[in-house]
């Protein structure tokens, strides 16, 4: 163990906070969820009890390589973000601007191929067939005003009203 304690302990680009335990702050980096982080940590035979601000640098220096190159942990296949990735073929893992990059590269693909998906991504609708007639609603069409409906049956009722008369 570390002699000093670290407060911030910087990881793959991020400040990460060295009062948490080792996996949930890990699972700080965006592209690294809880379990990917708790396996990380298993396999790295690193104690999930420990702060991260206890860890020793050569820890340290083991959490960021295995980021960067998740096939060396020998981990599942399902732990993974990019399985069967579209340009390499291989099964990686993507976390940081990396995973904003593929991401965003994904969706200009959709959207060249003019595929449903790329075609909703476009026009700004919903992609995955999620219910649209009442939700996800934007401009001018949003709800109902109350001032306005209520001012027209006034005006309705008192039209009904003079009828009657």
């Amino acid at each position: 163990m570390s002699q000093e304690f670290r407060h911030i302990v910087r990881i793959a680009g991020r400040d990460l906070d060295g009062t948490k335990k080792v996996g949930p702050a890990i699972s700080e980096i965006k592209g690294v969820g809880d379990s990917f982080a708790n396996a990380m940590v298993t396999t790295l035979k690193i104690d999930p009890k420990v702060r991260l601000g206890q860890l020793a640098d050569k820890q340290l220096s083991q959490i960021e390589g295995a980021l960067k190159d998740s096939s060396s942990l020998n981990l599942p296949v399902w732990l993974l973000n990019r399985r069967k990735d579209v340009d390499s073929g291989a099964n990686i893992h993507r976390f940081g601007s990396d995973l904003d990059f593929m991401i965003k590269n994904d969706i200009e693909r959709e959207k060249n191929l003019l595929s449903w998906r790329g075609v909703r991504h476009s026009l700004g609708l919903k992609v995955r067939g999620q219910r649209t007639r009442t939700t996800g609603r934007k401009g001018r069409t949003v709800g109902v005003k109350k001032s306005a409906v209520q001012a027209a049956q006034a005006a309705a009722q008192a039209a009904g009203k003079e009828e009657k008369k």
